[in-house]
């Protein structure tokens, strides 16, 4: 999957008034202005300039390459919303930093250390953390298509909380930010703003899968985000129907 240069349309945000892969864990909230612990100075990472020809070969597995997927996935998507948020008449403010991190507790989140294998968006702090060495084992294993859902996903809470979009129960607002996911994903192809390689629908798919709760957990506990099954049809509803199928009116 790459990026390349294009003419992005208008989007429509409806209602804007206001390793193994494991499990893609997202934190949303938290008790107190919450701050990365003692970032490291390569920790922040900025995103591709708009147009940078970034179309890579897909199938290699370098930490470089991963760097670069990743780095081209918040640029995207800081661009997309930028681009929702305008059609809608709105200012977005983006994300303030996407912050990897290799240690369970070496960063936190309203005063609560992150674990290993997560990957997170904190609204006390507002930005993205993730453990570094889970998402690129992911990135080897799934793919580079799944990291641009990965960040995609934690992006879209961060769009929630811009929204003011909260619902009773876990799983609603996290099968909303797998649609949010679908429709930037899906927006960036047709748009051409994205590219998609062959085999890239099916690492989603298989990344998805991964990414479901145990069958026996209850879908109204807190922290479920839902069956494998609920979280591709998320996805792909907003893939290939945009932002209007996400719930977001």
């Amino acid at each position: 999957m790459g990026d390349r240069a294009g003419r992005r349309r208008p989007g429509l945000l409806p209602g804007l008034l206001v390793a193994a892969v494991v499990a893609a864990g997202c934190m949303v909230g938290g008790v107190s202005e919450g701050e990365p612990q003692q970032p490291r100075p390569e920790q922040s990472r900025q995103p591709a300039s708009p147009g940078a020809p970034t179309t890579q070969e897909d199938g290699t597995t370098s930490v470089a390459e991963f760097k670069k997927d990743f780095n081209d996935a918040v640029g995207i998507a800081q661009r997309y919303w930028t681009d929702q948020f305008r059609a809608s008449g709105e200012r977005f403010q983006p994300i303030r930093r996407v912050v990897p991190y290799t240690r369970a507790g070496e960063v936190s989140c309203g005063g609560e250390g992150l674990p290993r294998n997560n990957a997170v968006y904190c609204s006390a702090g507002d930005f993205i953390a993730y453990d570094v060495n889970w998402s690129v084992a992911a990135f080897r294993q799934v793919g580079d298509a799944f990291l641009f859902y990965l960040l995609g996903h934690e992006y879209a809470h961060g769009v929630q909380v811009r929204l003011g979009i909260r619902y009773n129960f876990t799983i609603q607002q996290e099968l909303q930010a797998d649609c949010m996911a679908g429709a930037y994903i899906g927006d960036s192809v047709r748009s051409r703003v994205l590219t998609l390689d062959q085999g890239d629908l099916d690492e989603f798919r298989e990344g998805l899968l991964a990414v479901g709760d145990d069958p026996d957990q209850p879908w109204f506990a807190e922290g479920s985000h839902g069956t494998a099954e609920q979280r591709t049809d998320s996805f792909f509803r907003g893939y290939e129907k945009s932002l209007g199928a996400c719930g977001l009116s």
